[in-house]
């Protein structure tokens, strides 16, 4: 139970860590262009997350690769999750008012619970549904202002990007396995260089080079340590609960930028608190237990001698846990708390 509420901390810092990074753009870059703004975020997350890589290479750590069969899952979360999503995001919020943007935004967290409870029949509680509701609730709260809903083709395209997006995290789930890391790193290479390439394009100018810094810096952080961190919460959590927690970022959004220009928080800021703190409350209070069957499954990510894996080592093992490496894991049947994760994506009979 402690992963589980190491993973629960995980996916939360890593919503925080999105949510800070739209006040500290607007404190940071100004009226850049949007596709400039996330081509600099996302080359900023690519290139830091790269110095990582290079330094682990450097100290020999190991770490588990993408395997050649998970290639087409990483280049299709890329396609929708670095390319499409964002380019679809920022020709959407060029004709989108703010307050109707970000409630559109929390689209994402939905679509993602719905692809992966209906298309990746990922195991779903009352709690957990529930919980779920109240998180997008309280997001809608914080978003809502009266008469900015309407409907445009610009919140069209935000609709669809957070579409992509969570097709995009249901595809990450079955590469959650690899590196977090270089995952992270590819898709900002690639988003990077795309949203680039379109605002250039479109005659875009590069900015000076203290706030290109600045804004690969908040991309590092904000788009690169997030989604290293939004990998490893899937590895523990599943795709819909990760995504249920990845979408209180919000209230970091707003609790930054009441930092940084000081004024008191409204009723909706507290009310959409509320309802987001309750919602991942339920999600902490489940509890998921009944008699499974593990089959046989052979992969390769960093690991301790637990309940499930009780191994043998082909190699000269030195006994120092956790340690990466490929390992089968052989059929067993068992009953015990348990949640969606990489070992628990196991079929529920339906009563």
């Amino acid at each position: 139970m402690q992963n589980r509420y190491t993973a629960i901390l995980i996916a939360l810092t890593a919503a925080a860590l999105f949510g800070a990074t739209t006040p500290i753009a607007k404190a940071l870059l100004g009226p850049m262009p949007p596709f400039m703004v996330a081509g600099l975020f996302y080359l900023g997350s690519g290139i830091g997350l790269g110095a990582v890589l290079l330094g682990r290479r450097i100290m020999r750590a190991k770490s588990a690769g993408v395997r050649p069969r998970e290639l087409a899952w990483l280049v299709g979360a890329i396609a929708f999750g670095g390319v499409a999503g964002p380019a679809l995001l920022m020709l959407g919020l060029t004709s989108t008012p703010a307050a109707t943007s970000a409630l559109l935004l929390n689209l994402e967290g939905v679509l993602t619970a719905l692809i992966a409870w209906i298309v990746f029949r990922e195991n779903v509680d009352v709690s957990v549904f529930l919980g779920m509701v109240a998180i997008v609730a309280g997001g809608a709260v914080l978003a809502w202002q009266p008469g900015g809903t309407q409907t445009s083709g610009g919140a069209l395209l935000i609709a669809l990007a957070c579409l992509f997006w969570a097709i995009d995290n249901n595809l990450t789930r079955k590469i959650s396995t690899a590196d977090a890391t270089v995952i992270a790193c590819a898709k900002g290479l690639v988003a990077g260089a795309t949203n680039l390439g379109i605002a250039l394009a479109m005659g875009a100018h590069p900015p000076a080079p203290h706030v290109a810094l600045a804004a690969m810096a908040t991309g590092f952080g904000g788009y690169g340590v997030s989604l290293v961190l939004f990998v490893i919460a899937l590895r523990h959590l599943g795709t819909a609960r990760t995504g249920a927690y990845f979408s209180v970022a919000p209230v970091s959004g707003v609790a930054l930028s009441l930092a940084i220009w000081p004024q008191a928080p409204g009723l909706a800021f507290w009310c959409a608190a509320a309802l987001m703190a309750l919602g991942v409350w339920l999600h902490v209070r489940e509890r998921h237990e009944h008699e499974h069957t593990h089959e046989r499954l052979e992969h390769t990510h960093r690991h301790t001698h637990d309940e499930h894996h009780r191994h043998e080592h082909d190699f000269p093992y030195s006994g120092d846990e956790p340690h990466t490496h490929a390992h089968v894991h052989l059929p067993i049947t068992h009953t015990h708390a348990h949640f969606p994760d990489i070992h628990h994506r196991h079929s529920h009979k339906r009563g």
